[in-house]
């Protein structure tokens, strides 16, 4: 299958946006991802950056453009946790996470929609968690930045959605990934307990959901929220 567009996809060396990358391989796409450390996946550019910082993006989207041409389909995934209950949470605790989770989505969607406009074509697609509109103790910090790329992805499709360019977000619920499997078996029994699927997701499942909302089948739906929770978050 070949498919001559351009995909960055940030985050992209491990986990869930190593899948999404990967998937993205597979049907055919140009695909580069942003790692601040390790390789994407075979067949993609990697690039170094910093989410939190809008000069090393830059640079990591003009060495995109020089080498595969200009980014048309944009997946927000880079995010970090720090998770630890309200009283305790310092400032720090919240700041970095939000600006990691919620101001690298802006400053990668920014810089990528100048080209968009151009092309009068784009797929934003943002990351964000079943947390974000579920809840969860502990995770003040990264559930308000994961619920904040909401309204992020619904506004930008109020201002440019007559341009041919799409926002929407995937909210990813429980993982098979290294952090889950970590998680002592009886938690994870637990936490299996309460999904109606009885499992964990795969990697895959998540990244079938984002290349569908990159491809020409998917350019009526913007500004929606797409679970891949095994119903977990049902009615959030």
């Amino acid at each position: 299958m070949s498919n001559d567009r351009v995909v960055l996809v940030t985050g992209g060396n491990r986990g869930i946006g190593r899948a999404i990358a990967e998937r993205f391989v597979a049907e055919g796409y140009s695909t580069a991802v942003t790692a601040r450390s390790g390789e994407g996946p075979e067949g993609t550019l990697t690039v170094r950056a910093d989410v939190t910082d809008a000069a090393s993006l830059d640079e990591a989207f003009t060495e995109v453009e020089k080498t595969l041409g200009p980014v048309e389909i944009v997946v927000a995934n880079a995010g970090i946790t720090k998770d630890t209950l309200l009283l305790r949470m310092s400032e720090d605790d919240f700041d970095s996470v939000v600006s990691t989770n919620l101001g690298g989505a802006f400053r990668v969607v920014k810089r990528a929609s100048k080209g968009m406009l151009r092309a009068r074509w784009g797929r934003v697609i943002l990351i964000s968690s079943v947390v974000g509109l579920y809840g969860s103790a502990g995770q003040i910090n990264y559930a308000s930045s994961k619920s904040g790329l909401v309204g992020f992805a619904r506004s930008l499709t109020r201002e440019l959605g007559a341009r041919g360019i799409t926002a929407n977000v995937v909210a990813p619920g429980f993982i098979e990934t290294d952090m889950t499997a970590a998680l002592p078996e009886d938690t994870q029994a637990e936490y299996k307990k309460n999904i109606p699927a009885g499992r964990f997701a795969t990697p895959d499942e998540v990244a079938g959901v984002v290349t569908w909302l990159a491809s020409d089948a998917a350019a009526y739906i913007s500004g929606a929220v797409i679970p891949v929770d095994g119903g977990l978050g049902m009615g959030h």
